[in-house]
């Protein structure tokens, strides 16, 4: 059996980029008025709008990947800061449709402007967002992020049913790292 690698596991090293960048994108879109997290709603929307498009608050959740929950609190938020606006889709009046407001088309503008200038500073040690080793990185990204999460864990691996499993003692176990 493998002992894993050296050193911080890829899964704790993601959650530590994860981390670092979500505070970066915070602090740089905080003087806009808007947390990472409504940034991410409110670019979506743009890019979502240029494409034609006007989602509904799940079509949303989709593309963000956030909770349906989180997107429908971050929305009301949005909407009582005045830079989106929620109605009832005509043609599923239990769906709510988002659209960006002038007012937030304008912060979003904005915003989406110095979180660009942000990612290229932190990209410049792999060449900056247009390097050939920043695509490499992307894509074995969102390679990672297309393995489907399981809705239930695995069983624990234990002995065929009805047998009775070895007695371990603690001196032939080891302590383990946690792994992310």
């Amino acid at each position: 059996m493998s002992k894993g690698p050296e050193g911080p596991t890829p899964g704790y090293l993601v959650w530590r980029l994860s981390t670092k960048w979500r505070v970066a994108v915070d602090r740089a879109v905080a003087p806009l008025g808007l947390t990472h997290a409504q940034y991410t709603l409110v670019a979506s929307l743009y890019g979502m709008r240029r494409g034609g498009e006007r989602p509904s608050q799940r079509r949303l959740a989709d593309h963000t990947g956030l909770e349906p929950l989180y997107v429908s609190k971050l929305a009301r938020a949005l909407e009582a800061a005045g830079l989106i606006e929620r109605d009832r889709d005509p043609r599923d009046p239990r769906a709510v449709r988002l659209t960006l407001t002038e007012r937030g088309e304008d912060v979003t503008r904005r915003a989406v402007e110095v979180v660009h200038g942000l990612l290229e500073r932190l990209t410049e040690p792999l060449g900056g967002l247009d390097s050939a080793r920043t695509r490499a990185f992307a894509a074995d990204l969102t390679t990672l992020l297309a393995v489907p999460l399981d809705t239930e864990p695995d069983p624990a691996p234990g002995p065929p049913s009805g047998r009775t499993p070895p007695s371990v003692t603690a001196s032939t176990t080891e302590p383990k790292e946690p792994t992310s």
